[in-house]
């Protein structure tokens, strides 16, 4: 079923509603303006991989866990929609190799930097200062080391110690800014995005299934803030009506599975017969030797002053990060006992290689990918990033603002700044 035609020169589209779709929304109001109406499709839960689950009546991140402080767009956004750093609750760190621990972090920051010299040598102190500066001039989470520097120091950063949380959990910052932006969230699934044209310009007809029907709705800008490639079927909808015909991405997305599990941790299974001397609330693995990535003794997005991590012995949340579901027999490998064990399935990042070219940025006349940018690295302030562009892009090529685009020797002057 189709709503009621409307003015389709004051509406635009956004088939996606997590950060970069949320950032979008926002930067398009911010440009057009109030009179702009802004119709986001998301066909699951507002905030993508921002996302949490509730276990034993709190609630938990099961996505996108936290944020460099060199964030900037999500600092500006949790200002902005009045929001608050969640308190952090210290906790110490390890590296496992699959046998034994290769690195553990002592609460003494001078032990650890020798320790770390004496594990890694000088090199550990020039990959930091490196991905500081990749960090600072641009103003992510279980990927591996074999992928571009770019997406390397992005996937780095987020190893290193100046992170942050939103308090009450990432995902209200998706749902912040379309309350914001008084966007009109159609919940459904988009199946089609085909081009026709009116008065020489084009325009986009969007099909949509949802729980009342079939539908569809004509808009003058459409974003896709949603992945595209091969392996996606969840996101496989058509593009009608272009010529040449817009294909699909070419590539692969790395799935990550999460898992949170209520229970005892088997510390014996790390080498602490004794769970009362176990010290680590944060596992790292060495790429990938075993079954699982990482494993952290989490908190829940609400954290009150007298909150205190729960110990070893004690039964706690514990997030399970691996690239594919957990076995029983590995949830035994890791706990004692637990009471539940709940799931999340993401395409976490795309699969980087050799690839020399990025997808399309811009499909089609004020048609745009905005997931294109993750190919080159993916974080959440990756995806704030692109929103802002394609935003400001959509302004300029609206109102034919023409010498703002393609600046002359624009590459040259990034490359000299960067």
């Amino acid at each position: 079923m189709s709503r009621p035609a409307k003015s389709v020169r004051e509406e635009r589209a956004v088939v996606g509603a997590g950060i970069g779709g949320s950032a979008v929304a926002h930067f398009l109001q911010q440009h057009f303006g109030p009179r702009v109406q802004i119709d986001v499709y998301e066909k699951g839960t507002v905030g993508g991989r921002l996302a949490t689950i509730s276990v034993n009546k709190q609630h938990y991140e099961s996505g996108a866990a936290s944020f460099h402080s060199l964030s900037l767009h999500m600092q500006d956004f949790v200002k902005l929609l009045g929001l608050r750093h969640r308190r952090e609750v210290v906790g110490r760190s390890a590296i496992f190799g699959g046998e034994h621990f290769v690195l553990e972090e002592t609460d003494w920051y001078l032990l650890n930097l020798f320790r770390l010299w004496w594990h890694y040598g000088i090199s550990f102190l020039r990959l930091q200062m490196w991905v500081e500066e990749v960090m600072e001039k641009f103003m992510s989470y279980g990927q591996s080391a074999a992928m571009p520097a770019f997406a390397g120091a992005m996937s780095l950063a987020g190893a290193q110690g100046s992170l942050w949380s939103v308090e009450g959990g990432n995902k209200l910052v998706c749902s912040g800014l379309l309350k914001l932006t008084k966007a009109n969230v159609i919940h459904a699934t988009v199946t089609s995005v085909t081009l026709h044209s009116t008065e020489g310009k084009a325009l986009y007809q969007v099909g949509y299934e949802s729980e009342l029907g079939s539908g569809s709705d004509f808009y003058d800008i459409v974003v896709i803030a949603t992945p595209l490639h091969l392996d996606n079927s969840s996101s496989n909808f058509t593009f009608e009506g272009f010529n040449p015909p817009i294909d699909d991405v070419q590539g692969s997305f790395q799935p990550t599975v999460v898992s949170l599990v209520h229970g005892y941790l088997n510390s014996s299974y790390f080498g602490f017969p004794d769970p009362k001397l176990f010290p680590f609330a944060n596992i790292l693995t060495t790429d990938f030797p075993n079954f699982f990535c990482t494993l952290d003794n989490i908190c829940p997005v609400n954290i009150s002053s007298s909150f205190r991590r729960k110990q070893p012995q004690e039964a706690a949340v514990w997030r399970v990060q691996s690239p594919k579901p957990l076995f029983r027999t590995q949830l035994k490998t890791l706990f004692r006992s637990y009471y539940s064990v709940q799931t999340a399935e993401w395409q976490a990042h795309p699969l980087y290689g050799s690839r020399t070219t990025l997808p399309r940025f811009a499909l089609h006349d004020q048609l745009f990918y905005l997931n294109a940018l993750e190919w080159a690295a993916s974080s959440v302030e990756v995806m704030a990033v692109a929103a802002k562009n394609v935003a400001l892009l959509a302004y300029n090529r609206w109102y034919q603002d023409l010498d703002k685009i393609d600046q002359k020797d624009l590459m040259h002057k990034v490359k000299t700044e960067l």
